[in-house]
């Protein structure tokens, strides 16, 4: 029941992971998925009763997956006006989702041998943080191309008109817009930081 539970949080984070890593701001993006991972730790943690603070659960995110110079990159090049924001999104999304797939992975395993956070041996944290990873770039990969094929079939089934081309630039738009404003609720992001992030998505739109 268990396994269950924490297969299925670990799935919504990793394609909630997936979208935010599309966010098309330096750094800001970063600042989303560790909120992302932050909410799955804290939920994997209450199915085995285990209970830590924010800032210990930033320490384990940083400590295990670290600041890669390959994160950043994909974070960084979305600066590069025009393809930049593309070549960018789709590498720090695959990223971000397999990044969290592989934390969740790690915290799961330590949580159901009865560990408290803190307690985690970090070298070997690291070990299956390395090992999952390489698994969760693979299971990002899948689970975004089935969340594009639903998208496909709902606009091109028999019984639904194809979304237009401005429509469906609107429904992302709005997407992105109410994920970075979960993220100004969570207090991730400052309320300027939210501006000025709005004004971009819009800008692009």
């Amino acid at each position: 029941m268990k396994e269950e539970q924490v297969d299925k949080i670990i799935t919504n984070h990793v394609l909630y992971a997936v979208g935010l890593g599309i966010i098309p701001i330096p750094l800001l993006d970063i600042a989303g998925v560790t909120a992302t991972q932050l909410d799955m730790i804290s939920q994997i943690g209450a199915v085995h009763g285990k209970k830590f603070s924010d800032i210990s659960g930033k320490s384990f995110i940083a400590s295990t997956a670290g600041a890669t110079a390959a994160r950043f990159g994909a974070s960084f090049i979305k600066a590069i006006p025009g393809i930049g924001s593309v070549i960018g999104g789709l590498s720090m999304s695959i990223m971000s989702g397999a990044s969290t797939y592989a934390i969740g992975q790690v915290v799961h395993r330590f949580f159901r041998d009865g560990l408290e956070l803190e307690d985690i041996d970090a070298d070997l944290a690291k070990s299956i943080y390395k090992e999952e990873f390489e698994k969760g770039k693979q299971v990002a990969a899948d689970l975004k191309k089935e969340e594009d094929e639903k998208a496909d079939d709902t606009q091109n089934s028999d019984s639904t008109p194809v979304v237009p081309p401005t429509a469906a630039a609107d429904a992302s738009a709005f997407d992105q817009l109410a994920r970075i404003g979960d993220l100004k609720e969570k207090g991730v992001i400052t309320e300027e930081e939210f501006e000025k992030m709005k004004k971009t998505i819009l800008d692009k739109f």
